[in-house]
């Protein structure tokens, strides 16, 4: 039971990882959106593959995100990421500590 216990524990952790670094990514998304960068720019290019898809995802299911010219989807994204971290990865944690 230990190696499951720990297997389940080192999982929520990795996931844990990979929700962080997406969040920062939708935030640096944010970013780039305001300052205009380069669509040219490798890095710039990376990050908008990474979240254009997720964000066309949440405009298709919610219309209501783009209201007034303002793009709430990123907000949304950011919620959704955070409920998940939240929800899941404790749920995962607490789960490998009972068994």
């Amino acid at each position: 039971m230990l190696v499951v216990n720990n297997i389940l524990y080192g999982l929520a952790y990795i996931l844990e990882i990979v929700l962080d670094t997406y969040f920062w990514i939708v935030l640096i998304s944010c970013v780039l959106s305001w300052v205009n960068a380069s669509p040219y720019n490798p890095i710039v290019r990376v990050v908008r593959t990474l979240t254009e898809p997720v964000f066309q995802m949440v405009r298709r299911k919610l219309p209501f995100v783009y209201a007034a010219g303002i793009d709430f989807s990123p907000v949304v994204v950011v919620l959704l990421v955070q409920f998940v971290n939240i929800a899941l990865v404790e749920t995962l944690r607490d789960f490998a500590m009972t068994m």
